[in-house]
């Protein structure tokens, strides 16, 4: 284990310094890219020949557990300190578009892309049973508050959507993970689950992740009103991360909603001057330290996982059916509850637009995929959800400040001038 982090860090920390002197792309965006690119580089050398150097970078990725590594590991970590910076007296202003963009976007989303899945992927040409198509559409319908995390810092996005959007990515986990549990159990069972199957487990998920998270919260705050030493405040706040993780798989709660309800409940007690101040700039410093890195090590191993992916020229055009097939999902999704909420929100016009390109999906997604029982179902599932992560992050991420910066001059000009 040793050995696989220091590899970890030394790869992610030689890319990101290429990144910053060469490239000069956002960090987590640059570092995947360039992980790519190699990955790349080196299947091109093996179809040549030359097969010693991917085989040694596919030994290495086997030996990282990346499903383990991140849902049990690193999404607790970057989900608090993703949350310790969010504003809950705004969240709680959106707690309406939050809310349907998390529940009903997210379940929307899933079915419209399993259902299409099931029925175009035949016309080219390749057939995946419906439960695997739910399943995809359950994996890669919930936006990922890390990807999101990473673009929103250098895109000019609208307050209001920005808050909407980094809401959603935090609470929408559950959910997904809850309709990944119910389409798995089609492929293991046969059987259609239950409605009331899925509202037992969305309540047992979410309530208990909710109620857990609350708890660990206040009772970290108390313990943070009464320290003023940086080693300490630091000890406390990872172990009850890590440790409150790991007690909420144990009660078969959501994890990654705990986290985010310990680090709302934690990040607005110290923005009301709760704490001293110095215990204040040491959480902020360090989370916002770890952070970054664990986001950098993240995007790298994505960029890494490319060579465990099978692609042939049928998968690939599957995968541009299924982008399409995603973003037109993700746009009903976002668009259906914004409309019905017109009256009460105060949005720019087209923030739809905005919602729909920023749904970035990352890590979770393919960790997900690479949790799926062995098969060539599961090679196809894989394949396809790297290729929409791929999608998200380059190309989504890489255009959504421009087209923050047109919804801004849109609304800007549709403002009467003032008298």
């Amino acid at each position: 284990m040793l050995q696989i982090a220091v590899w970890c860090l030394v790869v992610t920390a030689l890319f990101a310094y290429i990144n910053h002197r060469m490239i000069g792309l956002p960090t987590t965006i640059g570092v995947m890219t360039i992980a790519m690119a190699i990955s790349l580089g080196l299947i091109g050398l093996d179809h040549l020949g030359l097969s010693a150097p991917r085989q040694y970078e596919q030994a290495m990725m086997a030996s990282v557990d990346f499903p383990g590594v991140l849902m049990r590991g690193m999404l607790a970590l970057l989900l608090f300190a993703g949350a310790l910076h969010v504003d809950l007296a705004r969240l709680r202003r959106l707690k309406w578009p939050v809310g349907a963009l998390a529940i009903f976007g997210t379940t929307a989303s899933a079915l419209l892309v399993g259902l299409a899945l099931w029925k175009i992927l035949p016309l080219v040409d390749l057939h995946l049973p419906l439960a695997y198509c739910l399943v995809f559409g359950a994996l890669i319908s919930p936006t990922d508050a890390v990807a999101v995390a990473g673009v929103l810092k250098s895109a000019k996005v609208p307050k209001a959507l920005e808050d909407i959007i980094s809401g959603e990515s935090l609470f929408n986990d559950a959910v997904g993970v809850v309709l990944f549990a119910l389409a798995l159990s089609m492929i293991k069972t046969g059987e259609i689950p239950a409605w009331h199957d899925g509202l037992l487990l969305l309540a047992r998920e979410g309530g208990g992740g909710i109620v857990l998270g609350l708890l660990l919260g206040y009772l970290l705050y108390g313990l943070l009103r009464g320290v003023d030493s940086y080693e300490v405040e630091v000890l406390l706040t990872l172990a009850t991360v890590m440790g409150g993780y790991g007690l909420a798989d144990h009660l078969d709660c959501s994890g990654p909603l705990a986290m985010v309800v310990v680090g709302l409940v934690v990040g607005t007690k110290s923005r009301t001057r709760a704490l001293p101040a110095g215990t204040r700039d040491h959480l902020e410093r360090f989370w916002t330290l770890m952070d970054g890195l664990l986001n950098t090590v993240l995007f790298v191993l994505i960029g890494l996982e490319i060579v465990r992916v099978s692609f042939s020229l049928g998968i690939l055009a599957a995968a541009a059916v299924t982008i399409l097939i995603t973003l037109t999902a993700r746009a009903i999704s976002v668009a259906t509850p914004l409309s019905l909420l017109a009256v009460v929100l105060d949005l720019p016009s087209g923030g739809w637009r905005l919602l729909t390109w920023a749904g970035l999906r990352g890590g979770v997604s393919v960790a997900l995929a690479l949790s799926l029982p062995g098969g060539p179902e599961r090679e196809v599932v894989l394949a396809l959800t790297y290729c929409v992560v791929v999608f998200s992050i380059l190309a989504q991420g890489l255009t959504i400040q421009r087209i923050a910066c047109t919804l801004a001059a849109r609304t800007e000009s549709a403002q009467p001038p003032p008298t």
